[in-house]
């Protein structure tokens, strides 16, 4: 009993920030002229140029279901709901949302920030409660669960029931590992090696340059340094059966192309800024978007509605606490119910089957910003935030699919050296150590990136400009980029 009304107050305190951070939109209610306060963001009307009416007739067969869905000419902002709940529903930890359109909220744009300073406490809870993972994607029954309330229903943060050894018993350990390692013949130098990857010792060349073991922080579990190189090896194995096919728009689509695509993601983009996802749930959402599309066909109208039911889907996959249906509703200015977002949700993951998992760019971007750093940690912020904005600017291009997620990565470094160093050659060992592509082999990619940086001054689709010309990303897509790359910088490095 106290375990379950532990849950309920870690759900009920989600629900109440939720709302506390809805409650600022109250001020806006009685401002009709479209004037925002001071310091307020601006925001951009988004996917003015799709189509995402519906006829009147197909509306009215559609439950709950009063008036049409907003024409194209209408501006939808990026919003956060603001759930009316009575005192039960909170108590409970179910959001309940009007069914009649005539109750709505305000059509003022509200900038809410998401606060992340207060992590509700996960209470482990009894096994049988777990919900059976049987129950089909598209089931609803009216009810919105938190995310906070399914996460105290993991198993895995119960104590274990070990007996801890203390200082004292280390002498006792110590001579059973040795026991058993003579016994399996291990003898020490061989284990020292195992647990080092050979590609990681320091190589001296013959020009002098030197890879640096990057894996070297043994104390960091988020790392894995023991386990790093073959972590990297495996998801360079599977980026290829995890992409999309790179000519869906012309052998597939019939009703959209690929400057749609780009105004869909450009949006996504500032939805992802506005609810504080992490930047792999976008990478994530695109990679569904692309590989739904790549066998499926789709019309205009119902387009976005694909793009919100795979950011919805890597949500889940990927936050703490993700957004819920409602919220998806809602940012679309309700332009589709929540039944039809669950249907789409459960079309995709069935014909994704269920394979959620697939490297991004982001994935091998962590990795060779590392090998980019090397030994010099003056530039690694600014090295990070700008190879991000490159290759982010590379989901907007659907001429950029051609390119296999590492190697937009790979070029994104290369670009990115560039433009912070340009009179130093941005390859070096190390990266061609740890990326395993030579200069030439990213001159292609590199060329079509420089090209986006140079023309994204005057691309009508300025979100990712606009995310990065913030401070928290210290004003990176406001760096000068040199309108040409030395031919030089791709000649291939000796190994």
């Amino acid at each position: 009993m106290k375990t379950t009304q532990n849950r309920r107050s870690s759900v009920s305190s989600a629900v109440a920030k939720r709302q506390a951070m809805a409650a600022n939109s109250s001020s806006l209610e009685n401002n009709h002229a479209g004037k925002l306060p001071a310091g307020a963001a601006k925001k951009r009307p988004a996917l003015s140029n799709i189509s995402n009416h519906t006829t009147v007739s197909a509306r009215n067969s559609l439950p709950h279901s009063s008036k049409p869905a907003p024409c194209t000419s209408k501006i939808v902002s990026i919003k956060k709901s603001i759930s009316t709940c009575n005192s039960n529903a909170v108590s409970s930890g179910t959001t309940v949302l009007p069914a009649s359109s005539s109750v709505r909220p305000s059509s003022k744009t509200v900038s809410i920030q998401r606060s992340d300073a207060v992590v509700p406490k996960i209470t482990a809870i009894p096994l049988p409660s777990i919900c059976s993972m049987d129950i089909s994607p598209s089931y609803s029954d009216g009810s919105s669960v938190s995310m906070d309330e399914s996460m105290s229903t993991s198993d895995t943060v119960r104590s274990p029931e070990v007996e801890y050894i203390d200082d004292h018993g280390t002498a006792a350990v110590d001579s059973i590992e040795k026991k058993a390692c003579s016994t399996l013949y291990i003898s020490e130098h061989i284990k020292a090696e195992a647990d080092i990857c050979k590609r990681d010792v320091l190589v001296d060349l013959e020009s002098g340059d030197k890879i640096v073991n990057i894996d070297n922080n043994l104390v960091d579990p988020q790392l894995c340094a023991t386990m790093a190189c073959d972590i990297y090896k495996h998801l360079r194995a599977s980026e290829a059966r995890k992409r999309p096919s790179t000519d869906f728009m012309e052998k597939v689509q019939k009703d959209i192309n690929p400057s749609m695509r780009a105004i869909l993601i450009d949006w996504l983009v500032e939805v992802a800024e506005e609810y504080r996802l992490v930047p792999d749930t976008l990478y994530l959402t695109i990679n569904y978007i692309d590989r739904y599309l790549s066998g499926n066909l789709m019309d205009r109208q119902r387009l976005q509605l694909l793009g919100v039911a795979c950011m919805m889907i890597a949500s889940k996959y990927e936050e703490i606490c993700a957004p819920q249906v409602e919220e998806f509703c809602y940012i679309t200015d309700n332009t589709y119910f929540k039944e039809e977002v669950l249907q789409m949700e459960s079309a995709v993951l069935n014909y994704l089957k269920f394979e959620m998992t697939a490297p991004t760019a982001k994935c091998f971007l962590r990795r060779f910003v590392r090998a980019a750093q090397g030994l010099n940690e003056v530039l690694s912020l600014q090295l990070e935030h700008l190879a991000s904005y490159i290759a982010e600017l590379s989901l907007l291009e659907y001429n950029m699919l051609c390119y296999a997620p590492s190697i937009i990565a790979a070029s994104a470094i290369f670009l990115a050296k560039y433009i912070l160093l340009p009179s130093m050659k941005p390859w070096n060992s190390t990266l061609r150590h740890y990326t395993l592509y030579q200069p030439s082999d990213l001159r292609d990619c590199v060329m079509a990136l420089h090209s986006l940086c140079c023309n994204n001054n005057n691309s009508s689709l300025p979100a990712v400009r606009e995310k990065y010309s913030q401070h928290k990303y210290k004003f990176v897509a406001k760096k000068y980029c040199p309108p040409t790359v030395p031919v030089e910088f791709f000649q291939n490095i000796s190994s």
